[in-house]
């Protein structure tokens, strides 16, 4: 039980060490922006019916990247970037630490839609956690065709690569951080 809880606390300590920023880079900008225009390429590639999802939203967050591992104690990081009226207004960092059978390893994208105005507002207050309840839909050809926005959100991820297995429960933490 000791060693668990030490290796939670190490990971816990090495994505707060890595999350904070120093000053805005816009050279680091203008890659995050590319990396995220990428990202949301290859989703409609993927399937073209998300399009009504970037349509019908207030706002939405590309993570372009999320890294995840575990073996027992897992987390996840990710950082990207907070759309609004089709222009980027925040810098957006993932966190997630689980507890439970895991192990692997895996990269993916992550799309959050937000389908009203208040809920984008509470997501941009700052840190904002995901409970561990709320599901996100792997993208597929012809996933959003029975998707919908659930308590103003509709999340999606599409696999980059790796293979995880996976029983555990734990919550994303988002850091807003405005430009």
């Amino acid at each position: 039980m000791r060693a668990l809880i030490s290796n939670a606390l190490f990971i816990l300590f090495l994505s707060a060490a890595t999350v904070s920023q120093a000053n805005w880079d816009p050279a680091e900008a203008e890659e995050q922006r590319k990396k995220a225009e990428a990202a949301k390429a290859a989703l409609l590639e993927q399937d073209p019916d998300m399009q009504r999802f970037f349509n019908a939203s207030v706002g939405y967050v590309v993570l372009p990247t999320v890294g995840k591992g575990g073996i027992g104690i897992g987390g996840a990081r990710g950082k990207g970037v907070l759309y609004e009226g089709g222009a980027i207004t925040a810098t957006v960092t993932m966190t997630q630490l689980s507890i439970g059978f895991q192990w692997g390893g895996q990269a993916y994208s992550q799309f959050i839609f937000f389908e009203d105005q208040a809920t984008l507002n509470t997501f941009k207050q700052g840190n904002y956690e995901l409970n561990a309840q709320v599901s996100a839909v792997a993208v597929t050809l012809g996933a959003s065709a029975d998707a919908s926005f659930e308590d103003g959100m509709a999340i999606f991820t599409m696999a980059k690569g790796g293979l995880m297995y996976e029983a555990a429960v734990g919550g994303q933490k988002f850091k807003v951080s405005p430009r």
